[in-house]
């Protein structure tokens, strides 16, 4: 009995030294996070309406993490890096008129996410999306724990010990186009394949959530060249004409393709743009460079497109099944003091001296910093993953 006792003690001190030469042979099992439980007063209310609110100055809660703690930013994106001398964009908070916005977990997210993708797809603002997400997830998960490839037109970020990933994909106008190579790319050329997106939709065929968002690509010009059944058969449409077809042609897809009680999908409604600072500003000639504060009273800038959606609504109206329209326009439509003005990238490059100078001809009104207002939007976009989720012994 002595020597059976002595020698299972000897095993048991091997195995707690990682000496064993179980582990030796068979490698240490992996240590398992717990499972993190939503409980109900982590979920909004019902009757929540997120989107409508004002911003508040909360410097202490906000940003939800630091631009030189994340990795994962692009140089767009970037803007203290890239020589922006205030920060007071990063700590403004979004405040739903009647309820709370749900304070966001990392863990909680992941713990959604266990064994499942996350997928954006869209143009570079909603890569600004899709980096936002990385950046308020990737803090809470150990170094070797995480990784980031690109894979063109996708990258994907990828929490190991949840089995989880977080994808981009980049599909400008969501239908299929000549600009859906994920870098040689151009908006002044524009060519879109009105009734094509099965190349695109392969990609997408099983990702458990899927996040859409397709606007500014459309709005270059009122016309746009464009394809509907033959690829040889180039005409010009108007835009909202086009748009409409294509998010046709999108609903289709989802429908035929879209397993409603596996899959969950989103759509973001468009990105406002603050081109022209007469609108909130009245006889001022400017646009979105040197501004340090929202928009205070009722605004809607003629940069989003009330027929857009509208097309969008009647879109999702008909459809089949659930898309959950997320709609951040207008309170992004305050938010003139966020963009990357002239702290951002010019076709790859970051603005010369000169070309800082001039913001009236170089400032970008379109992208937003890192953290801020695509923040907002993903904390919302959490809200509603949450309201969903539900926790298994």
């Amino acid at each position: 009995s002595l020597l059976v006792l002595g020698t299972a003690q000897l095993v048991f001190d091997s195995l707690k030294s990682g000496k064993s030469y179980v582990f030796q042979y068979y490698g240490k099992p992996e240590k398992l996070r717990k499972s993190v439980f939503v409980l109900p007063e982590d979920r909004m209310e019902e009757s929540c309406n997120l989107f409508e609110g004002k911003w508040v100055w909360d410097n202490v809660s906000y940003p939800l993490y630091e631009e030189n703690s994340c990795p994962y930013l692009v140089k767009q994106t970037t803007c203290l890096k890239n020589g922006r001398p205030d920060s007071f964009y990063q700590t403004w908070r979004w405040q739903p008129q009647a309820c709370n916005l749900p304070r966001f977990d990392p863990l909680k997210l992941l713990d959604i996410l266990r064994d499942k993708r996350l997928m954006f797809i869209g143009d570079s603002v909603q890569r600004a999306q899709f980096e936002s997400m990385v950046c308020l997830v990737q803090s809470v998960i150990p170094k070797g724990k995480k990784s980031f490839k690109r894979d063109p037109p996708r990258k994907i970020f990828k929490a190991k010990e949840y089995n989880a990933t977080i994808e981009y994909y980049w599909a400008p106008f969501i239908v299929e186009s000549i600009s859906d190579h994920a870098t040689n790319h151009t908006v002044l050329k524009r060519l879109v394949n009105l009734d094509s997106i099965s190349k695109h939709g392969k990609s997408w065929e099983g990702v458990d959530v899927l996040v859409f968002e397709s606007y500014v690509w459309w709005m270059y010009r009122p016309q746009i060249n464009a394809t509907y059944g033959s690829m040889e058969d180039v005409q010009e449409y108007n835009v909202t004409t086009a748009y409409r077809i294509a998010m046709e042609t999108w609903g289709n897809w989802l429908e035929s393709t879209i397993n409603p009680h596996l899959q969950k999908v989103f759509f973001m409604s468009m990105s406002p743009t603050h081109l022209w600072s007469w609108e909130w500003k009245p006889g001022s000639r400017g646009n979105c460079f040197n501004e340090s504060y929202p928009i205070q009273g009722s605004y809607w800038g003629t940069g989003s497109n009330l027929a857009i959606m509208e097309i969008l609504h009647e879109v999702l109206q008909d459809l089949k099944i659930n898309v959950t329209f997320l709609n951040i326009t207008q309170l992004s439509e305050y938010r003139k003091d966020a963009h990357t003005t002239v702290f951002g990238e010019r076709r790859g490059k970051l603005l010369t001296k000169e070309q800082r100078a001039d913001p009236l001809n170089f400032a970008d009104c379109i992208h937003w910093c890192l953290p801020g207002v695509p923040d907002t939007w993903n904390e919302i976009l959490y809200a509603y993953l949450l309201q969903s989720y539900e926790n298994f012994l």
